[in-house]
């Protein structure tokens, strides 16, 4: 069990047809250290990976939760670490906009947390994708404009603006964007500037979800701020998790 009941009842939202195992994890890469999290079905068969990273508050028990409902699904779930070192930062904001501020760092971070979920035990190459919760989800966008080798990409209320844009042709994986159409901090123009953005790199295959009356991190059960344009919309997380869900289905058949 959570500790926080609203995790757990948004947990339940998904059967738990199959037992799952669960575990945190670390690992060491190009000499960073990370701290993450782990959520598999409990067998010996070969699944779609993903990814998860979360917000800027780093690995906590949302994203956890988000990767236990992921395994119940029959996906190998990862809880990456951004920051490193499990970092719960004191002052989110400052160390989010180190990495907003460093593309190059954000990428390579982001890289390193995808090559640990690609050689898990179980977990077949070539059927991987990356998601991710506000900062989290610009750093699995940081991933598609590098030109990852995965399937493709979920970000929920993210950033969706870079200082390092797509080249032609360097996203090969399909995109799902997930915003709310009344968040200040990815307002109209954010919108077009990445559609744009999109259209001018030759995405082969994208598609953005705004949905009505959503601010920021809508997704995340207790956010409570809408003085500061972030608040949880139940409807729009239902709506979000059902067309991630659906995309998953879509670019990660299991069963081989």
């Amino acid at each position: 069990m959570n500790a926080n009941p609203t995790l757990e009842m948004l947990l339940e939202r998904v059967p738990a047809t199959h037992p799952i195992t669960t575990a945190d994890v670390s690992f060491d890469i190009d000499g960073q250290s990370y701290v993450g999290f782990v959520a598999r079905p409990d067998d010996d068969e070969i699944r779609p990976g993903v990814l998860i990273f979360s917000d800027w508050t780093g690995v906590g028990e949302y994203a956890k939760v988000r990767a236990q409902m992921l395994a119940r699904l029959g996906y190998v779930a990862v809880a990456g670490d951004i920051y490193g070192d499990g970092k719960n930062p004191e002052d989110p904001a400052a160390e989010a906009g180190r990495f907003y501020g460093d593309v190059e760092l954000f990428r390579s971070r982001a890289a390193a947390n995808l090559t640990f979920l690609t050689e898990n035990p179980g977990v077949d190459p070539a059927r991987l994708a990356v998601m991710g919760y506000c900062f989290g989800g610009s750093a699995a966008l940081e991933l598609a404009r590098a030109g990852a080798a995965i399937a493709g990409v979920v970000a929920f209320h993210a950033g969706l603006d870079t200082a390092a844009p797509a080249q032609r042709d360097a996203i090969t994986a399909k995109v799902l964007v997930l915003t709310g159409a009344s968040d200040p901090v990815v307002p109209d123009e954010s919108v077009v500037r990445f559609e744009n953005e999109l259209r001018d790199a030759a995405a082969p295959d994208w598609q953005l979800h705004s949905y009505s009356g959503a601010m920021h991190a809508f997704t995340i059960p207790g956010v409570d701020a809408p003085s500061f344009g972030a608040q949880f919309n139940a409807l729009a997380e239902s709506r979000s998790w059902v067309a991630m869900r659906s995309f998953l289905e879509e670019i990660l058949p299991q069963g081989r």
